[in-house]
């Protein structure tokens, strides 16, 4: 009966031991250890033996983590106010420093990515935001990396996701842009009438300088005339015909 009860308790030590000692650390995680607040190392995936109520693990996930910052009051340099919302993709490459060098990482990234948002913007005008945004997301994400590097963490991408005009300005852009396709429009038409106005020049030119063109050009003239439905044709006759009609008129008097 003592033998049944020693094992008995035994048993019970081991059950009781035996989840503060063995752990499981995920694919996607990393195991940093600390023995009597001491960090000791980083455990990689797998089942891990620690040593129990003397060694202590946090588990840190090293996906790829997405924080979404809301919209954003942003004054552009040029004073134009808007809103601008934003998302960020990074990851913990140093699970140790993770955990030693900032109290809560999500956090401290979420308020940076703030900051910076609306410091970047602020410096940039609206031109530029809504035409350059790849540029200004390469400067934020660079500046977001800098200050959370010594924190364990990488960023990845920064994205601009919508950036919300006042009502006014929405009129002013449309307004805008209605005025430069009416620009655009006109400046082509002026193209095309300049072109077509050389390209008369020049005929005029070599019907000037080559008398058959312009017989030519008066028969096809009579060819098109001829294949019309009307009830009266004109016949135009050139004037270097009518001028040998009258010389021949002076001569025979």
């Amino acid at each position: 009966m003592g033998n049944l009860l020693v094992v008995g308790v035994i048993v019970l030590f081991f059950i009781i031991l035996l989840p503060a000692t063995v752990r499981v650390v995920w694919q996607y995680e990393a195991g940093v250890v600390f023995r009597l607040g001491r960090l000791v190392g980083t455990r990689p995936p797998g089942i891990r033996i620690i040593i129990p109520f003397v060694d202590v693990m946090r588990k840190i996930d090293t996906r790829v983590v997405v924080i979404n910052v809301p919209a954003q009051e942003v004054i552009t340099k040029d004073n134009v106010t808007l809103k601008v919302d934003a998302i960020i993709f990074f990851r913990v490459i140093h699970p140790e420093a993770s955990i030693i060098e900032v109290a809560d990482f999500r956090a401290a990234t979420f308020q940076i990515a703030q900051t910076t948002l609306r410091s970047v913007l602020g410096k940039s005008d609206l031109d530029e935001l809504l035409a350059h945004r790849e540029k200004l997301n390469l400067s934020i994400r660079e500046i977001i990396d800098e200050h959370t590097a010594p924190w364990g963490m990488k960023v990845t991408a920064v994205e601009v996701k919508d950036v919300e005009l006042p009502p006014g300005m929405q009129r002013a852009m449309a307004a805008q842009a209605e005025a430069e396709r009416e620009r655009r429009g006109k400046v082509i038409h002026a193209e095309g009438e300049y072109q077509a106005a050389q390209k008369l020049a020049e005929a005029a030119h070599i019907i000037a300088t080559e008398p058959a063109a312009l017989q030519l050009r008066y028969l096809q003239t009579l060819t098109t005339i001829a294949t019309e439905k009307t009830n009266t044709i004109v016949f135009p006759l050139p004037l270097d015909i009518m001028a040998a009609f009258m010389e021949r008129v002076k001569k025979s008097s």
